[in-house]
């Protein structure tokens, strides 16, 4: 009886503790790229702002990557790392496209139902997948929220070619289409292993570019 230790005698650990994880540290990084990218949204600098999220898109990969290779990690550390990164992911993939189309809309009336939509498949996703996970190891049941950025940071290279008005038709159009492609009964790939380099290619390449824009 003494060799088994009864949970409730067990202190919980703290939760500073956690920010120690390397993993958890990725994860953090890749918040406050999505907290940059919102600021600049705001504030109208769109081209930063999109600068801002990729960089939140890779370190929401990197992190995977990194819990994965760290041997002895507690069952404490995996679930409280899954679970900030699902909240992160609200923000990175959630809050930031929403804020960003209400912002290039001029915050008009007309853009908060998109912004709601936005928002709302985020976190119905999330929660599903919470649940259900992958439907196997390289596959996800719709598309995951992070490619909404990655393609939205490459449509939005053309926005110099539009008037505002028009530009932001497109760009509502664009994104309430890829909500209801995040709720999709589809099966999309999960893309690892040598797309992690390509998607910093992609994102240091993105990077220039707005920063010569």
């Amino acid at each position: 009886m003494n060799d088994k230790i009864n949970e409730k005698e067990t202190p919980n650990p703290s939760m500073i503790s956690f920010i120690k994880d390397p993993p958890n540290v990725c994860s953090l990084l890749g918040l406050l790229s999505a907290v940059l990218g919102i600021h600049f949204a705001i504030t109208g600098a769109f081209n930063i702002a999109m600068i801002g999220v990729m960089w939140a898109v890779v370190f929401d990969w990197a992190d995977g990557i990194i819990a994965r290779k760290i041997k002895g990690r507690t069952d404490y550390q995996r679930t409280y790392g899954g679970q900030l990164d699902s909240l992160i992911d609200v923000v990175s993939f959630g809050v930031f496209p929403a804020i960003f189309l209400l912002s290039y809309g001029g915050f008009n009336l007309w853009f908060l139902p998109g912004s709601f939509i936005i928002a709302a498949a985020s976190v119905i996703r999330l929660s599903y997948f919470n649940i259900f996970g992958l439907l196997d190891s390289k596959t996800y049941m719709g598309l995951a929220l992070d490619n909404n950025v990655i393609i939205l940071s490459f449509v939005f290279l053309f926005e110099r070619f539009f008037a505002q008005g028009t530009f932001s038709i497109i760009i509502y159009i664009l994104m309430v289409g890829m909500s209801a492609f995040n709720l999709a009964s589809i099966k999309t790939p999960k893309f690892a292993g040598k797309w992690f380099y390509i998607l910093i290619g992609y994102a240091v390449v993105l990077t220039v570019v707005y920063g010569w824009l």
